[in-house]
């Protein structure tokens, strides 16, 4: 009986290295796939159990597949803004279905390209998950992940919301001895000239409405007659704005005043908005019915704080040190990128650039017990434990390193070495049915 146990023994042992061999192959010949988590065999015994103590019933050896999931990979340069490679714990959330409605997957592989309808996928076919982030950049649903496409979004405008302002205003100016009413150097410009008061300084600031449509703004100053103080106005051009509520195009009137040493006059700043009304609040504009834009509020800083980068006044020729503005025209789709915080950043011609999508990292209690399925990618198991989606960086999830791919985890040299035992071993095995034969022969011998 134990020489037929023998023959079994030497099979199982066959088996065992022939899928140990499988293994290794698949290792060796997945060497270059991005984020794959090699394979390794591992044995235990199989025994049949004995009846008495003086005898020996050969049992065999089972073998089993451990995934090397959360063995880090190399991480290696790449040159492609949408590829990204995660250290540490977690999973890009991929689904088999562009809708997101299909199978839900788990992958390391961070190589994702733009198809023909903007969604960004693997070369497997997996489309990423992510998501969605409103205009403000903040995410729309946190229970909610869906398929990150890109050309949804084919062009971009920025309307202007803030105006930083530095300027000399010459201290020896000859002051306004005229009459001067709020809204005078307005009415000069709407006028051409014809009436109203000309500001001895005034310089025009290019802005941008919702649309992308520019606008001149004008930013005038005139030296009253009271000491140190200058009259300032804020106005455009009548025919872009609602003169219903701008009369000669005036956005905003009030006045500075500056020290005896040329400086700001902490807290002397009054500029009042037509629109609100709110004293150094934000400046309101209603753009024409005709415009189709929707009213900008834009923040003026002329140096309230005091700061001596502001508005100043010195024996020098009026002219502006800096202006800083943001906004920008329409600009086309031209890039797109992930960042480090996971975030999928969309790039314009206008070198604006938009957040579309937030990538989550997908985490489990036991991530050995993911299942491998083809296209790089694993499926959650009852061992593995339900997924959870983190942010990147919090609670335990990986980081991110952009425009870079994790390698396979796996040595050729190991799996060399592996190759020349599990050959000794699958030898050794045929050995022993080969002799047990030949045990069975001269056993049949003697009964001849």
């Amino acid at each position: 009986m134990s020489l037929f146990g023998s023959l079994f023994a030497g099979v199982s042992g066959i088996s065992a290295q022939s899928r140990a061999m499988g293994m290794i192959s698949d290792n060796i010949a997945n060497v270059n796939t991005t984020g794959y988590k090699g394979a390794e065999a591992q044995f235990a015994t199989l025994v049949t159990r004995q009846n008495e103590s003086s005898g020996y019933r050969p049992g065999g050896v089972r073998p089993f597949t451990r995934y090397a999931i959360e063995t880090q990979g190399l991480i290696q340069t790449s040159d492609r803004p949408t590829d990204v490679a995660i250290s540490g714990n977690g999973f890009f959330v991929v689904n088999d279905d562009a809708t997101g409605g299909g199978g839900q997957f788990y992958s390391r592989a961070g190589s994702f390209f733009t198809d023909e309808f903007g969604n960004l996928r693997t070369s497997s076919g997996f489309y990423l998950q992510g998501w969605e982030l409103d205009a403000s950049e903040n995410i729309v649903d946190i229970n909610n992940i869906e398929t990150i496409n890109v050309r949804l979004l084919n062009g971009v405008a920025s309307a202007t919301t803030v105006i930083d302002l530095g300027a000399n205003l010459d201290a020896d100016q000859a002051v306004n001895t005229g009459a001067y009413t709020a809204g005078d150097m307005a009415d000069y410009n709407a006028s051409g000239g014809a009436t109203g008061v000309q500001p001895h300084f005034s310089r025009a600031v290019r802005i941008y409405d919702a649309l992308g449509r520019a606008h001149d703004l004008d930013i005038a100053f005139l030296n009253d007659a009271a000491t140190n103080t200058w009259n300032v106005e804020i106005f455009a051009d009548p025919s872009e704005v609602d003169t219903t509520a701008h009369t000669d195009g005036l956005i905003a009137s009030g006045s500075v005043v500056f020290n005896g040493d040329g400086t700001l006059s902490t807290g002397s700043t009054s500029i009042t908005p037509v629109i609100g009304g709110v004293v150094n609040g934000p400046l309101g504009i209603d753009w024409s019915t005709a415009s189709g834009a929707n009213d900008s509020t834009i923040v003026l800083n002329l140096g309230v704080d005091g700061s001596s980068n502001g508005l100043t006044q010195f024996r020098s020729a009026s002219d502006f040190a800096f202006l800083n503005q943001n906004g920008s025209e329409v600009g086309e789709l031209n890039g797109i990128s992930i960042d480090e915080e996971g975030y999928v950043v969309a790039s314009f011609t206008n070198s604006e650039q938009r957040r579309l999508y937030r990538l989550p990292l997908a985490t489990f209690a036991n991530a050995s017990a993911l299942d491998p399925r083809s296209g790089n990618v694993f499926a959650e198991t009852g061992d593995s434990g339900t997924f959870n989606l983190k942010f990147v960086g919090v609670g335990g999830a990986g980081t991110l390193t952009p425009s870079s791919l994790e390698s396979a985890n796996v040595d050729l040299a190991t799996e060399f070495t592996k190759m020349i035992v599990t050959q000794r071993a699958y030898s050794a095995n045929t050995r022993v049915i080969t002799t047990t034969n030949e045990m069975l022969d001269e056993l049949i011998q003697v009964t001849r």
